[in-house]
């Protein structure tokens, strides 16, 4: 590997001016990566770990039960902890469609009634930090952000 690495596109956003939303990260063939930015403004406030991993097992257990879940690819952490990709196959989701799915989503995690889904030693490796109020008050937070979110704000601000 003597030839220059290519830089990753998310390297070049300034995560010091990014706000917390919703954007297009990237598109491979017909994977389509959002990008779902939890960090909060000026603070840098991270989502705490039980925060984050309540959120998506609240948010992956809603996506992969909707009505389009054989669109639905991948929903989970990114490794910064700064928010969540959702991954869906473009061919099946436009990006109106996924902005719409992220809405319902989240404000249905944000309004959820029950049981943490997957909250037991046999179905999580770290089920003890699940905490379904929790995962419901960051999913309403987020809910509230992206209500009046559409295709068009999509893009990252420059």
């Amino acid at each position: 590997m003597k030839e220059a690495l290519e830089r990753i596109a998310s390297f070049n956003v300034d995560h010091n001016k990014l706000l917390p939303g919703l954007y297009l990260s990237r598109r491979d063939g017909d994977a389509v990566t959002f990008d779902l930015r939890f960090k909060r403004p000026n603070t840098g406030d991270l989502l705490s770990n039980s925060e984050m991993h309540s959120a998506e097992h609240l948010i992956a257990t809603l996506l992969r039960n909707s009505p389009q879940k054989d669109a639905v690819i991948y929903f989970g952490p990114m490794g910064c902890q700064t928010g969540f990709y959702f991954v869906f196959d473009g061919r099946l989701l436009s990006l109106a469609g996924a902005v719409d799915l992220m809405k319902e989503v989240f404000a249905a995690a944000g309004a959820f009634s029950g049981e943490m889904p997957g909250k037991s030693a046999a179905e999580c490796g770290n089920f003890r930090n699940l905490d379904v109020d929790t995962g419901r008050a960051v999913c309403k937070w987020y809910a509230d952000l992206i209500a009046d979110w559409s295709e068009e704000r999509l893009a990252y601000e420059s």
